[in-house]
């Protein structure tokens, strides 16, 4: 696939649009002080992604799954423009988290991390999925082998909400209840003796005592590792969202923290002018808008 970069103002992301064959995907490049200390590579295994989030820029339009070699194809592409070797990377991670869910397509994003495992063998790999409910429940039991095999894989569910009602109005389609994710989570966790990790989205309804209670129920901090982000309304930019959050996301953190949970905050750089993190991905709500007007134009012809 051909591919375009956009630059961010800042300096330490980038987004590469890849396009060929029907799909539009997108990748991301993260730096963290140089490239040879922590580089992060964020990458798609779907063009669009049928889950549908209601955060979400990709929304429900879906084209196709990718090949493995098209998400293999993303990764070597991006780390021609790092001004370091590959093995050189102290702390190296991919991750399958840009466009798509990786269980809606399991196969090739297996046979995707087997293929950069040999390739990238210092890299992490890291699977981000909404589990959905059918998938998850096929394919898991492959995915735990495979992170037997290979020490570094990694996966991350993501929650955003601390019960099953509040997180059915964000994630509509079937996806596993709480207890699943919690229950599949351990699972995991007692074959590779490693940590997952749940993605919770921060904001005014969901950062009470009460809801780390209802975490709690589910997600051991003994066995779990937290992410912390922040929601960018559709009217709002990323970096009014994440100054906006930054008291609540403190506080919140502090309270996970006396809970006993181990936390991290992502902060999605570059988001406001290219669109750098995950979700708000404007380049291929453009190439949607095309898409669905040429079907239309063509219709009326």
């Amino acid at each position: 696939m051909k591919h375009t970069v956009f630059k961010s103002k800042d300096e330490n992301v980038s987004k590469f649009v890849f396009e060929g064959d029907g799909v539009a995907v997108e990748a991301v490049l993260y730096r963290y002080k140089e490239y040879k200390e922590r580089t992060v590579i964020c990458c798609s295994t779907q063009c669009g992604c049928p889950v549908g989030c209601v955060f979400c820029g990709t929304g429900k339009f879906f084209v196709r799954n990718l090949s493995a070699d098209e998400i293999v194809n993303q990764i070597d592409s991006v780390l021609e423009y790092i001004d370091c070797q590959p093995s050189e990377i102290k702390k190296f991670q991919l991750m399958f988290m840009s466009m798509g869910d990786p269980f809606l397509n399991y196969n090739n994003t297996e046979k995707a991390i087997r293929l950069l495992n040999e390739k990238y063998p210092n890299a992490q790999l890291l699977v981000s999925t909404s589990a959905p409910i059918h998938q998850t429940h096929n394919y898991f039991d492959r995915f735990i082998n495979l992170s037997k095999e290979i020490s570094n894989v990694g996966i991350q569910f993501s929650v955003h909400e601390s019960n099953d009602e509040a997180r059915a109005k964000l994630i509509p389609t079937s996806t596993m209840s709480l207890s699943g994710i919690g229950y599949y989570g351990e699972c995991w966790a007692e074959a590779t003796g490693r940590k997952p990790f749940f993605n919770y989205c921060v904001h005014e309804r969901n950062s009470s005592i009460d809801n780390i209670n209802e975490l709690l129920e589910w997600f051991i901090p003994d066995v779990w590792e937290c992410t912390l982000s922040v929601i960018c309304e559709k009217d709002n930019t990323m970096q009014n969202a994440i100054n906006s959050k930054l008291d609540l996301i403190k506080s919140f953190s502090d309270k996970m923290l006396n809970a006993g949970y181990s936390i991290r905050v992502f902060n999605p750089a570059g988001q406001d002018d290219i669109g750098g993190g995950c979700g708000q991905l404007w380049y291929f709500q453009e190439w949607i808008k095309n898409r669905k007007n040429e079907k239309s134009n063509s219709t009326i012809m």
